[in-house]
């Protein structure tokens, strides 16, 4: 099987941005996944499966954030990085 690569935009809407609460569920959201996946933020490019790295992007409420998901999974694991925020990571 081919592996693939996707690129997504999303927006970060939750009030405080994404801090660590939002960083946790989203490296816990990675933990199974196969797949590399990226966050690019004002030309800086993280491991989203590192808290650290996503804590160091210190993206605001309504900043832009570039995913990229590259493997065998990555259908699924962007879609449900997409919905997470889409929900404000449930805050």
């Amino acid at each position: 099987m081919i592996n693939e690569k996707i690129i997504c935009k999303v927006q970060v809407k939750n009030r405080l941005g994404l801090h660590t609460r939002p960083a946790t569920t989203i490296v816990k959201l990675l933990q199974n996944c196969k797949s590399n996946v990226f966050f690019i933020h004002k030309k800086e490019r993280v491991n989203a499966k590192s808290i650290l790295s996503l804590l160091m992007l210190a993206a605001k409420k309504n900043s832009k954030i570039t995913i990229e998901v590259d493997g065998e999974d990555a259908n699924s694991t962007m879609g449900k990085l997409v919905e997470a925020f889409e929900n404000h990571f449930g805050e």
